[in-house]
């Protein structure tokens, strides 16, 4: 029996250098708007932190602002990139009109996480993903899970991105009863198979880590990238960074996905 052709997995490498060949694509002059969703009463430093640095790694960018429940107004001055919405017994969103319409001048938003683990947050969260079909949404951290159990609502969507763990992804194959499961213990080669086969199934892109490898996924096609060439670690990978720059490269690469995914680990 012949072994199944694998032309749709590229490895390794030089294709690191997709960040230079991407980055002339960024504007000259200030354009583009993200928006970046997360936080609760007692945990947002992360969203702070890296709302600062895409500002000073990405200065072209027109508008960077920051969505925080209003459970956390006390906790900043008035300042223009900072909107607050109705927030949840537990600090986090609530569904809400203005939350669910909060997008519709933003070209971007990266859903950040630190985001109270419970239904309402996850319907609120949920609903603004819905609710905004024109703009590129990327997944992160803690909001994959929040929101895993709402999946079907918005998988089939376009401009969809998801930055997870693994064992995240394994949740949400389970939510959808796909019928393909990412096992941790499994080797390298049948995850990436089922990310190729997910990835047909469903127009989002998918960036995940197994086996020392961060595999990027989309419409099909993986790439994988040793850890080790790229300026993350294991921890890092999930600190918010790599989402942070593959939101602005998708921004203004719109029809590129998957080369967004990898230039972001550069």
């Amino acid at each position: 029996m012949p072994a199944p052709s694998l032309d749709y997995w590229h490895k390794n490498g030089e294709l690191l250098n997709l960040s230079e060949d991407l980055a002339w694509n960024f504007p000259e002059q200030k354009s583009g708007s993200l928006a970046i969703v997360g936080g609760n009463a007692s945990s947002f430093s992360t969203e702070v932190k890296i709302s600062e640095f895409i500002s000073k790694k990405y200065p072209f960018l027109k508008t960077v602002k920051n969505f925080f429940p209003d459970s956390l107004k006390k906790q900043f001055p008035p300042l223009e990139n900072l909107e607050f919405f109705e927030s949840s017994e537990s600090g986090s969103f609530r569904p809400s009109f203005d939350f669910r319409n909060s997008l519709k001048n933003f070209d971007s938003c990266l859903l950040l996480g630190d985001l109270s683990k419970n239904s309402e947050t996850a319907i609120a969260v949920a609903d603004l993903i819905k609710n905004s079909p024109e703009t590129n949404f990327l997944l992160t951290r803690d909001a994959v899970d929040l929101v895993a159990s709402e999946a079907d609502s918005f998988i089939e969507r376009e401009n969809l991105t998801i930055i997870a763990s693994l064992a995240q992804l394994q949740k949400l194959f389970r939510t959808l009863y796909y019928p393909k499961m990412l096992l941790l213990s499994s080797p390298l080669l049948p995850v990436v198979e089922t990310l190729h086969k997910f990835t047909l199934s469903f127009p989002i892109s998918i960036l995940t880590f197994h086996e020392g490898e961060v595999l990027c996924a989309s419409n099909g096609k993986i790439i994988s990238v040793s850890l080790e060439k790229t300026g993350f670690s294991p921890i890092s990978l999930w600190s918010g960074e790599v989402a942070a720059r593959a939101a602005v490269f998708r921004l203004f690469n719109k029809n590129k996905p998957l080369d967004s995914l990898v230039a972001a680990l550069k």
